[in-house]
């Protein structure tokens, strides 16, 4: 017998990325999705095409005015984000919004008192933490096999696709911030820098470095790029006991590395060992674990973990405490 969806659901926005979240909310048991709001006739007949079961409306008002529909998926702009989040939020309806939350820190505390206020789920779509790869190397990272976390490069690069609502930096580094922050269990950054360059438009920077120095001597160096000839999605993290390669795009997701440098005792002229004057060093390498990775849609997992907040008062994985940091570190100058 087939379960009965407990959920109504809308979706504001089907553009880029909007068909994807769609797709996912249509084939989860424990929802049905009511109406699409978008301001395109032709993605409004584009959903009516695909989903002839689903209503499309030109206007959003009308989904937050409709009781029936307990949560929305916000798939617009980002400049409307904050907007639409707070007027769904007054109609009493859950919020999954698609990255960022909302523009400034000050935004994202806004949405966040009033779902606490109205004890609604309010929930940022940063899909790499969903991402079965990336939970792989955060267990693996909080059982201490890696040792202590020394630094964490990060490269997010390809030849386009350009924006002109913003730039490199906003467009691509959230998911790099988000998985370093999850990875390091959210801390406060002791210092951020940025440095950009804009060649194609100005002011909107198309290369972007942002190095990021935590507490316990963790460094982070994030490179995004839309002018890169080459299309990489790499993360490197550095332990003292294990070297781990997270690539988005290779065939092994995760490569774990035996290597290191250990100082080494030697014995002194008067029969001492460990003094900083003799000191050498032992360079490991051994074995490189390939570990392997059952792939799982990570927007499909997002969708049911959006579901199991609603339901099941499930904690939120990315909720705004976790969107504040993410947009703190992207509006550090």
């Amino acid at each position: 017998m087939l379960e009965t969806p407990s959920i109504t659901v809308a979706q504001i926005g089907v553009g880029y990325w909007g068909p994807n979240l769609l797709r996912n909310l249509v084939s989860n048991h424990r929802c049905v999705v009511k109406t699409v709001a978008d301001l395109s006739e032709q993605r409004r007949r584009f959903v009516e095409g695909l989903y002839p079961g689903v209503a499309t409306t030109s206007d959003y008002d009308s989904i937050l005015s409709d009781s029936s529909i307990d949560a929305v998926v916000i798939a617009t702009p980002p400049s409307s984000h904050f907007e639409i989040a707070t007027k769904a939020l007054d109609a009493g309806k859950h919020i999954l919004v698609e990255k960022p939350m909302a523009n400034s820190v000050e935004e994202i505390e806004r949405i966040g008192t009033l779902a606490r206020q109205a004890s609604l789920v309010a929930m940022v779509g940063d899909t790499f933490l969903y991402n079965e790869a990336v939970r792989y190397l955060k267990r693996f990272i909080d059982s201490g096999k890696a040792g202590e976390i020394r630094y964490i490069f990060s490269q997010r690069v390809n030849l386009g696709r350009i924006r002109s609502d913003v730039d490199a930096l906003w467009n691509l580094a959230p998911h790099d911030i988000s998985i370093i922050q999850y990875l390091l269990n959210n801390p406060e950054p002791v210092v951020v820098t940025r440095n950009g360059m804009d060649y194609i438009q100005d002011n909107i920077d198309d290369v972007v470095f942002m190095h990021i120095e935590y507490p316990g001597k963790i460094i982070a160096h994030i490179h995004v790029s839309w002018l890169d000839p080459q299309k990489i999605r790499r993360m490197t993290v550095v332990g003292s006991s294990k070297m781990i390669i997270y690539d988005d795009i290779a065939e092994n997701k995760i490569a774990i590395f035996d290597k290191g440098i250990e100082p080494r005792a030697v014995l002194g002229e008067h029969m001492d060992f460990d003094k900083t004057d003799f000191m050498k060093f032992d360079y490991r390498s051994g074995d490189v674990l390939l570990p392997k990775i059952d792939f799982v849609e990570p927007l499909r997992t997002e969708i049911e973990h959006f579901m199991d907040c609603i339901e099941n008062k499930t904690p939120c994985l990315t909720g705004p405490e976790h969107a504040k940091g993410v947009i703190r570190i992207l509006s550090s100058q």
